[in-house]
């Protein structure tokens, strides 16, 4: 029997926003997912956590967003899991919880240039099938050399690409609007601007 492929979405989620939203979306379109997890991590391993929300708040804020879909949904393994995780431990893990899904981790082309850098990134590439988001104007013939991987990666990973959505928008831009007064309206779910009023998140962090 043909198993169904699961996509695999982490980040810090803070906060969510519709591009992230876009990106699954694009994503589950380009690359025939049946479901899509967004993996919300307790602490990145690759990037300073000095202005990370706790974790209760990012995942209670995407659970809020992605209630009711029938593709997306919240995976809180890393987070109940607590500290700096690793993509290798999840995808093992979920593999273990999920033996009937083909998994697909979700990347952006930021990332691709990244992965040498990433623990057990030979082992992982093993584990699961890995699919790139580019945005327009992505150069492929240039991207080849910047993948710092040993063969057959990087023709492999450069044959999983697909166009993704031109959204401009980034975390680090909300959290400096809260903190700055300004409106974040349209560029999150409402029930994450919601969210954030509420438990007064990031007023005094950019």
């Amino acid at each position: 029997m043909l198993k169904r492929r699961m996509g695999i979405f982490g980040g810090t989620f803070n906060p969510l926003h519709l591009g992230h939203l876009v990106a699954a979306q694009d994503a589950s379109e380009h690359f025939e997912l049946s479901r899509v997890l967004f993996v919300p991590c307790d602490r990145p391993p690759h990037k300073p956590s000095h202005n990370l929300a706790p974790s209760a708040h990012r995942v209670a804020m995407l659970e809020a967003a992605l209630e009711g879909s029938h593709v997306f949904e919240v995976c809180d393994l890393e987070v109940r899991r607590g500290g700096t995780n690793y993509s290798f431990d999840t995808v093992r893990e979920l593999k273990r919880l999920y033996p009937d899904q083909e998994l697909v981790f979700i990347i952006g082309s930021d990332t691709l240039f990244e992965l040498h850098s990433w623990h057990a990134i030979a082992d992982l590439l093993q584990l699961c099938e890995f699919t790139t988001l580019v945005r327009p104007g992505f150069d492929v013939s240039e991207a080849a050399g910047r993948v710092k991987l040993p063969p057959p990666w990087p023709e492999r990973l450069l044959a999983r690409l697909a166009m993704g959505h031109l959204m401009n928008i980034s975390s680090s831009d909300i959290r400096y609007r809260v903190a700055e007064g300004m409106s974040i309206q349209y560029l999150v779910p409402r029930v994450v601007e919601t969210y954030i009023t509420e438990h007064r998140l990031y007023n005094n962090t950019i």
